[in-house]
């Protein structure tokens, strides 16, 4: 393989990785009057932009503030978020022509529906600033030399270096391999003396085996709505059952805080409570079968897969006070214990990452190594399900821009 020499190169930045994070650095460095270079591994920059929402992209949560935000400091993001803010991606976006439309939760969506449209927003900024971006270039390695960096890179068979005073690791973090996620990012800083905090799936669907598998198979395709809990948190979102175990946005979100051998627990009706509504209900008509009162606030394939736990075929005045103890525990209590997680592949983003110990709060550059910096998803601060995870994107891209 054919090695250019290393050379000077004009920019006054070189950032590794074209997503959502290594685009909106770019695009602030160039209004800042700053020339950088996204090397970007895919044939096009945005991969995971486009694919976000179903190809609609959540491109931030109105509510977002720190507190939805895992990390080993939990108050690592408030400087970043502090120096742009939700309302600065709203106007970001609005000035160049996307308009948001809230979905639910405080998810804002393009009123386009179309991914392409925001990341068409960062290619023609940098179009018109002159901030390249070279696809099909596999960074191999960051070194540090004099005065700066030098970057290792193939592109089109060939291998190339390129030196630049600041380096901006944008990588991202692992899951969705076919979408290029690599854990370069973090190999790069562990080589460079950078502590990483231990990584894992996050908002990921869970897996379920055992004696109840064959329940969850059969339930497969099916959505409540329920509030899924664990010690410390909640969420109320739908849940979907599938042939292997639990997805859906509720399960996601706990999924993130979930650990190996832990529980979660299901209140399957979260507004109401089971046991007043069969007692108003046998007032009037006890002879009525639970099954069809299960069938009311359920579909009729999920109260008919309750048989498996409940005395379904029952009238309602036939329920003993066992009977009824056993429907509050099934529908306001049920305990799941996940036999693991599908993994980066099905998983949104990564728990974890470089450890935020190492880096400025305010700037997102390393305390060791001057010049080199670290954003979005590659650090140790995960967003929860809904836009959170742009968001944090979008304002290290910022942050980062400005110390470049």
């Amino acid at each position: 393989m054919a090695t250019k020499i290393t050379k000077q190169s004009q920019f006054d930045a070189i950032i590794i990785g074209g997503g959502a994070c290594g685009l909106m650095c770019a695009v602030q460095a160039g209004f800042l009057g700053k020339r950088t270079l996204i090397l970007e591994k895919n044939d096009r920059p945005g991969a995971k932009i486009l694919i976000s929402g179903g190809g609609r992209c959540n491109y931030t949560n109105m509510y977002a503030t720190d507190q939805q935000f895992i990390s080993q400091n939990p108050h690592f993001c408030k400087s970043a978020f502090s120096q742009w803010s939700v309302e600065d991606t709203i106007i970001f976006f609005e000035t160049y022509g996307i308009e948001g439309q809230e979905k639910t939760l405080g998810q804002l969506f393009p009123v386009s529906n179309k991914a392409k449209d925001v990341v068409e927003v960062f290619t023609s900024l940098c179009l018109d600033m002159d901030q390249p971006i070279w696809c099909d270039a596999d960074v191999k390695a960051v070194e540090q030399t004099d005065g700066g960096f030098t970057v290792r890179f193939e592109r089109y068979g060939r291998e190339e270096r390129l030196f630049a005073p600041k380096v901006v690791m944008a990588a991202g973090g692992l899951p969705i391999a076919k979408m290029g996620a690599t854990d370069f990012a973090l190999r790069t800083a562990r080589n460079l003396g950078l502590k990483v905090t231990e990584t894992a799936p996050a908002l990921v669907p869970l897996t379920i085996t055992g004696k109840n598998q064959d329940w969850y198979e059969a339930l497969s395709g099916n959505s409540i709505f329920c509030r899924v809990s664990n010690e410390k948190n909640s969420f109320e979102e739908n849940i979907l059952f599938t042939h292997w175990g639990l997805s859906g946005p509720a399960i996601l979100q706990i999924s993130s805080y979930w650990r190996p051998g832990e529980t979660i627990e299901l209140d399957m009706l979260p507004h109401d409570n089971i046991l007043d509504i069969i007692e108003t209900e046998r007032q009037t008509n006890g002879k009525r079968p639970l099954a069809g009162l299960l069938a009311n606030l359920y579909t009729r394939k999920f109260a008919d897969a309750l048989a498996k736990f409940l005395p379904i075929e029952k009238n309602l005045a036939s329920l003993t006070k066992t009977d009824m103890d056993a429907i509050n525990n099934l529908i306001h209590h049920f305990v799941v214990k996940p036999a693991g997680d599908k993994g980066y592949d099905k998983a949104e983003v990564m728990r974890g990452g470089v450890s935020t110990d190492e880096l400025s709060s305010k700037t997102l550059e390393s305390k060791k190594i001057p010049g080199l910096f670290f954003g979005g998803e590659c650090v140790d601060v995960t967003g929860w399900l809904g836009g959170y995870n742009f968001q944090w994107a979008w304002a290290s891209g910022f942050v980062i821009a400005q110390g470049i």
